[in-house]
Protein backbone atom coordinates (compact mmCIF):
# COMPACT_ATOMS: atom_id res chain seq x y z
CA UNK A 1 0.00 0.00 0.00
CA UNK A 2 1.39 3.39 -0.98
CA UNK A 3 1.20 5.79 1.94
CA UNK A 4 2.44 8.74 -0.15
CA UNK A 5 2.80 9.40 -3.87
CA UNK A 6 3.51 12.70 -5.57
CA UNK A 7 4.46 13.65 -9.12
CA UNK A 8 6.43 16.88 -9.36
CA UNK A 9 9.22 18.67 -11.19
CA UNK A 10 12.62 18.22 -9.58
CA UNK A 11 13.84 21.66 -8.51
CA UNK A 12 15.87 22.89 -5.54
CA UNK A 13 12.69 24.47 -4.13
CA UNK A 14 10.84 21.14 -4.32
CA UNK A 15 13.29 19.47 -1.88
CA UNK A 16 12.23 21.35 1.30
CA UNK A 17 8.60 21.21 0.12
CA UNK A 18 8.88 17.42 -0.12
CA UNK A 19 10.40 17.23 3.37
CA UNK A 20 7.47 19.30 4.65
CA UNK A 21 4.94 17.01 2.98
CA UNK A 22 6.65 14.02 4.60
CA UNK A 23 6.78 15.69 8.03
CA UNK A 24 4.74 12.89 9.64
CA UNK A 25 7.25 10.26 8.48
CA UNK A 26 10.45 9.27 10.26
CA UNK A 27 13.51 11.49 9.87
CA UNK A 28 15.33 8.80 7.84
CA UNK A 29 12.45 8.69 5.33
CA UNK A 30 12.50 12.46 4.90
CA UNK A 31 16.27 12.57 4.55
CA UNK A 32 16.43 9.72 2.03
CA UNK A 33 13.61 11.20 -0.07
CA UNK A 34 15.39 14.57 -0.03
CA UNK A 35 18.69 13.04 -1.12
CA UNK A 36 17.10 11.04 -3.94
CA UNK A 37 15.25 14.12 -5.23
CA UNK A 38 18.41 16.25 -4.94
CA UNK A 39 20.30 13.67 -7.01
CA UNK A 40 17.78 14.09 -9.82
CA UNK A 41 18.22 17.88 -9.72
CA UNK A 42 22.03 17.58 -9.65
CA UNK A 43 22.47 14.85 -12.27
CA UNK A 44 19.49 15.21 -14.64
CA UNK A 45 18.73 18.89 -14.25
CA UNK A 46 16.07 21.19 -12.87
CA UNK A 47 12.57 20.57 -14.12
CA UNK A 48 12.94 16.82 -14.59
CA UNK A 49 9.57 15.17 -13.92
CA UNK A 50 9.71 12.67 -11.06
CA UNK A 51 7.38 10.59 -8.96
CA UNK A 52 8.13 10.12 -5.27
CA UNK A 53 6.58 7.18 -3.44
CA UNK A 54 6.80 6.19 0.23
CA UNK A 55 5.36 2.79 1.06
CA UNK A 56 5.16 0.64 4.16
CA UNK A 57 6.40 -2.80 3.14
CA UNK A 58 5.89 -4.63 6.41
CA UNK A 59 8.44 -6.12 8.79
CA UNK A 60 9.02 -2.65 10.24
CA UNK A 61 10.34 -1.17 6.98
CA UNK A 62 9.48 1.75 4.73
CA UNK A 63 10.45 1.95 1.05
CA UNK A 64 11.25 5.33 -0.52
CA UNK A 65 11.29 5.54 -4.33
CA UNK A 66 12.05 8.30 -6.81
CA UNK A 67 11.28 7.57 -10.46
CA UNK A 68 12.71 9.73 -13.27
CA UNK A 69 12.61 9.48 -17.08
CA UNK A 70 16.31 8.70 -17.69
CA UNK A 71 17.13 4.99 -17.49
CA UNK A 72 20.78 5.59 -18.43
CA UNK A 73 21.89 7.99 -15.69
CA UNK A 74 22.59 5.52 -12.89
CA UNK A 75 23.58 6.54 -9.38
CA UNK A 76 27.13 5.71 -8.34
CA UNK A 77 28.23 5.48 -4.73
CA UNK A 78 31.34 7.67 -4.42
CA UNK A 79 33.03 8.60 -1.20
CA UNK A 80 34.31 12.19 -0.90
CA UNK A 81 38.11 12.21 -0.84
CA UNK A 82 38.51 15.32 1.33
CA UNK A 83 36.46 17.03 4.01
CA UNK A 84 35.83 19.97 1.66
CA UNK A 85 34.52 17.98 -1.34
CA UNK A 86 31.16 19.43 -2.36
CA UNK A 87 29.73 16.28 -3.91
CA UNK A 88 29.64 12.58 -3.24
CA UNK A 89 27.84 12.70 0.09
CA UNK A 90 24.21 12.10 -0.96
CA UNK A 91 24.42 8.43 -1.86
CA UNK A 92 26.98 7.82 0.89
CA UNK A 93 24.44 9.19 3.37
CA UNK A 94 21.68 7.09 1.82
CA UNK A 95 23.93 4.03 1.95
CA UNK A 96 24.60 4.65 5.66
CA UNK A 97 20.93 5.20 6.59
CA UNK A 98 19.23 2.59 4.43
CA UNK A 99 18.94 -1.09 5.24
CA UNK A 100 19.36 -1.60 1.48
CA UNK A 101 18.98 0.40 -1.73
CA UNK A 102 19.08 -0.11 -5.47
CA UNK A 103 17.89 0.83 -8.94
CA UNK A 104 15.10 -0.63 -11.06
CA UNK A 105 15.57 0.14 -14.76
CA UNK A 106 12.89 0.13 -17.46
CA UNK A 107 13.19 1.14 -21.10
CA UNK A 108 11.89 4.67 -20.47
CA UNK A 109 12.62 5.35 -16.79
CA UNK A 110 14.40 4.24 -13.66
CA UNK A 111 13.47 4.11 -10.01
CA UNK A 112 16.08 4.62 -7.32
CA UNK A 113 14.81 3.15 -4.07
CA UNK A 114 15.84 2.48 -0.52
CA UNK A 115 14.39 0.74 2.50
CA UNK A 116 14.70 2.19 5.98
CA UNK A 117 13.64 0.93 9.39
CA UNK A 118 10.27 2.16 10.61
CA UNK A 119 6.65 2.19 9.46
CA UNK A 120 4.91 5.07 7.68
CA UNK A 121 2.34 6.97 9.76
CA UNK A 122 -1.23 5.76 9.75
CA UNK A 123 -3.57 7.99 7.80
CA UNK A 124 -2.67 7.46 4.15
CA UNK A 125 -1.64 10.09 1.65
CA UNK A 126 -0.78 13.53 2.94
CA UNK A 127 -2.12 16.23 0.65
CA UNK A 128 0.30 19.05 -0.22
CA UNK A 129 -0.02 21.88 2.26
CA UNK A 130 2.06 24.16 0.04
CA UNK A 131 1.91 24.60 -3.73
CA UNK A 132 4.05 22.02 -5.50
CA UNK A 133 4.88 22.32 -9.19
CA UNK A 134 3.54 19.13 -10.66
CA UNK A 135 4.71 17.63 -13.91
CA UNK A 136 3.03 15.12 -16.14
CA UNK A 137 4.41 12.05 -17.81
Amino acid sequence: MTAFELSLLATPKAVPELRHLLRHHDYDVRLCASELLTNVVDHLGEGTPVTVRVTGIGAGRTRVEVTDPDPRALPVLVRPTTATDESGRGLALLDALALRWGVEQCADRKTVWCEVAGEPPIGGVQEPAVPVVRGGR
